[in-house]
C-alpha cells in the first residue's frame, strides 16, 4: 500500500543552518564560519554575558519562581520593559496607555503574530519587503496569509549604499493598507541603514500613501553599541503619529539565540482599542502555541529592571558592538593592503553585525569551495566570524578569488 505522504516534496534547505552544518562537517583546519547569525568572541566562541549569568544564579535561588503556564500574551513585567527599552521611558504612547507589547518567541515569532493579526482581523493582503532582505521575511508573511509579496529597492550594487529614490518611487506605487517591513537598525543582510534624514522621507512617503509600518528590531545596540540611539526610527515614526508595530527579538543583543525572547510593540492612536486588538491576539496565539516560555523572558526582565544588571548589560551591548567595528576597521585595511581589486569603503560604512561584501555568487562558491570560507550566497558575512587568528587568511582569499573571478 503506497503511503499517503508519497505526494509530499523535498523542501528546499535553510540557507544558514545548511551552511552550519556543511561547516561542522568540513575537516579542514582553515575552515572559517562567516555564516551564522550569532555573536562569537575574538576567540570565536559564543558569549553567555556576565549579567544573563548572574541574572540565573539570582533565579535559581529564588524558591518563589516556578514552572506554571504563562498567560497567552506573556509575563506582562517583561512585555512592558521591553516595549520601554524600544520607546523610550519618556514616550507619550506609554503614558497614554496606547502602546503595549505582546511576548512572542523571538523576532519570528513576532513577526509571525504580526503579520497573521493583519491579514486576518484588517484584512490586508500585500507585504513589502527589502531588496535584499532577511530571507525569513517573505517565508513569514506568505505562512502569515498575504496573498502579494512585493519588494521595493533598497541596496544599490554600484555605489554600495541605499537606492533612497528606488526605496521612494518603490512605496509611492503601493496601494493603501500595504504593510512595509522596514529594519529599526543594522539591516539585515546590507549593514546599510537610511541617515535620519532619509528615514524622514521614509515617514512622509508612508503617511503620504497610507501604509502600515512594521519594524524589524532584531538588533537593537548593536549597529552604534546604544540601544537608545539605535531605536531612533521606530521614535521617530511614532512621534510623527503612526500607528505601528515592531517585533523585537532578544536573541542577539542578551545572547539568548535557543531560549526565544520577543516582544511585539503595538502603538495606537485609541487607547480605547487597545483591549479589543489584545483580545484578537489571545486567540490568534492561543490556536498557535498557546502561550510563551518563561525563562528568557524573566532573565531579560531582571536585567532591565536590575539598576546593576542594566548597566553591565549595555556595556557588554558596547563590547559587543566595538568588536564588530574594530573587526571592519581590521578587514577593509587588510583588503586595501594587498591591493584588492575595487573600493572597499563599504566595509567600514556599513553597521551592525552584517556585511554585505559585494562579491557575486561565482565568487562565493568559488571561496567556499577552495578555502572553506563559509558564507551566504548573496556574499553576506558575519563580521563576528572574524578573528586575529583568520582574518589575514580570509582578506588573502577574497584577494585571490577576485583576482582570479572578476565582478560582474
Amino acid at each position: 500500500i503506497m503511503s499517503r505522504f508519497k505526494a509530499v516534496t523535498l523542501g528546499p534547505p535553510i540557507e544558514p543552518f545548511a551552511l552550519n552544518k556543511a561547516y561542522q562537517l568540513d575537516d579542514s583546519s582553515y575552515k572559517v564560519n562567516l555564516g551564522a547569525g550569532v555573536y562569537r568572541t575574538e576567540k570565536g566562541q559564543p558569549w553567555v554575558l556576565p549579567c544573563v549569568k548572574k541574572a540565573e544564579e539570582i533565579m535559581a535561588k529564588d524558591e518563589t519562581l516556578d514552572h506554571e503556564y504563562l498567560p497567552v500574551l506573556g509575563f506582562e513585567p517583561f512585555c512592558k520593559l521591553a516595549t520601554k527599552l524600544l520607546l523610550g521611558a519618556d514616550c507619550r504612547k506609554l503614558s497614554e496607555g496606547k502602546a503595549f507589547g505582546i511576548q512572542s518567541l523571538s523576532g519570528t515569532g513576532s513577526l509571525r503574530i504580526a503579520l497573521e493579526f493583519l491579514a486576518g482581523c484588517l484584512g490586508y493582503n500585500a507585504v513589502y519587503v527589502s531588496i535584499p532582505t532577511w530571507e525569513n521575511h517573505k517565508l513569514v508573511s506568505r505562512l502569515a496569509g498575504f496573498r502579494y509579496i512585493r519588494e521595493y529597492r533598497y541596496w544599490n550594487p554600484e555605489k554600495k549604499g541605499l537606492d533612497i529614490e528606488g526605496l521612494l518611487e518603490d512605496l509611492r506605487e503601493a496601494q493603501p493598507n500595504s504593510v512595509v517591513i522596514l529594519h529599526s537598525c543594522a539591516h539585515n543582510p546590507t549593514g546599510c541603514d537610511p541617515t535620519k534624514e532619509e528615514w524622514e522621507l521614509i515617514a512622509e512617503c508612508i503617511k503620504e500613501h497610507k501604509l502600515f509600518p512594521l519594524f524589524d528590531a532584531a538588533y537593537q545596540g548593536f549597529a552604534t553599541g546604544d540601544v537608545d540611539a539605535d531605536a531612533w526610527a521606530v521614535r521617530y515614526f511614532v512621534s510623527k503619529g503612526f500607528e505601528l508595530m515592531c517585533a523585537q527579538s532578544f536573541a542577539k543583543n542578551f545572547g539568548l539565540y535557543n531560549e526565544r525572547v520577543g516582544n511585539l510593540t503595538v502603538v495606537l492612536k485609541d487607547a480605547s482599542l487597545v483591549e479589543v486588538v489584545k483580545s484578537q491576539f489571545t486567540i490568534l496565539i492561543r490556536g498557535m502555541y498557546s502561550n510563551p516560555p518563561s525563562h528568557g523572558a524573566k532573565i531579560v526582565a531582571m536585567v532591565l529592571s536590575t539598576e546593576s544588571l542594566n548597566i553591565e548589560w549595555k556595556d557588554c551591548i558596547k563590547i559587543m558592538a566595538g568588536r564588530i567595528l574594530d573587526m571592519r576597521a581590521k578587514f577593509r585595511d587588510r583588503l586595501e593592503r594587498l591591493d584588492t581589486q575595487g573600493s572597499w569603503k563599504h566595509i567600514t560604512s556599513q553597521i551592525g553585525m552584517f556585511s554585505f561584501t559585494g562579491l557575486n555568487l561565482r565568487q562565493v562558491e568559488h571561496i567556499m569551495k577552495k578555502y572553506h570560507i563559509y558564507m551566504f550566497k548573496s556574499g553576506r558575512i558575519n563580521m563576528c566570524g572574524l578573528n586575529s587568528e583568520n582574518i589575514d587568511y580570509v582578506a588573502q582569499s577574497f584577494y585571490n578569488t577576485i583576482l582570479s573571478i572578476p565582478s560582474d
